[in-house]
């Protein structure tokens, strides 16, 4: 299998949790660790998973009002970290940065949040931050990391993992990150219209 990548640890961080339960059944089968925040990782803990808090990798608690959660080195180094670059290695070594194989994302609902009328400070709100940003480093770095970034994405996974186990190749990475690019570019395409509504 060309440039094929094992799957050790998943970071989970999702607004919807409805159809995870497979996806986490499957994954734990095959031995992979979950690494998770708040209510995503009280979910999987009330599944009857082990699951480590991002903020004992980070040693940073959630803050600003669950603004600021997984944006921290020792998450982003662990998935944009190249695997067969010596230099990234030895500085994931040197920073104890966890190798992070697999990231499952979704975004906080901003189309939704806009048609319901909400006010100009919810939506704000919903305009995810950390959720984007781990999309676009999964994907940027989909040589050595799957991305999954919305729940669409999730029976392409479970398809995969009962074809392969926890084993993924370049071409199937490659596909979920072109994905992942089109879910960002949606996302954040409905932000700018809804700013240029507001003019």
């Amino acid at each position: 299998m060309a440039e094929s990548r094992q799957i050790k640890t998943a970071l989970i961080s999702v607004f919807h949790k409805d159809g995870l339960e497979d996806l986490l059944k499957k994954l734990n089968e095959e031995g992979v660790k979950f690494l998770s925040t708040g209510g995503t990782q009280k979910f999987i803990e009330g599944l009857g998973y082990d699951c480590q808090k991002v903020e004992d990798v980070t040693t940073y608690p959630s803050i600003l009002g669950g603004r600021v959660k997984t944006l921290h080195p020792k998450i982003f180094g662990g998935i944009l970290a190249r695997r067969d670059n010596e230099g990234d290695q030895k500085q994931m070594e040197e920073y104890e940065i966890p190798s992070i194989d697999l990231v499952i994302v979704d975004l906080y609902p901003f189309e939704q949040t806009v048609a319901s009328g909400a006010s100009e400070q919810d939506i704000i709100e919903k305009i995810d931050i950390g959720g984007i940003s781990l999309i676009r480093a999964g994907a940027k770095n989909f040589k050595d990391v799957v991305i999954i970034p919305s729940k669409a994405e999730y029976p392409v996974l479970l398809e995969l993992l009962n074809q392969k186990g926890a084993v993924t190749d370049l071409e199937d990475r490659r596909m979920l990150a072109e994905r992942a690019f089109g879910v960002s570019s949606h996302y954040d395409t409905a932000i700018h219209e809804w700013f240029a509504s507001l003019r």
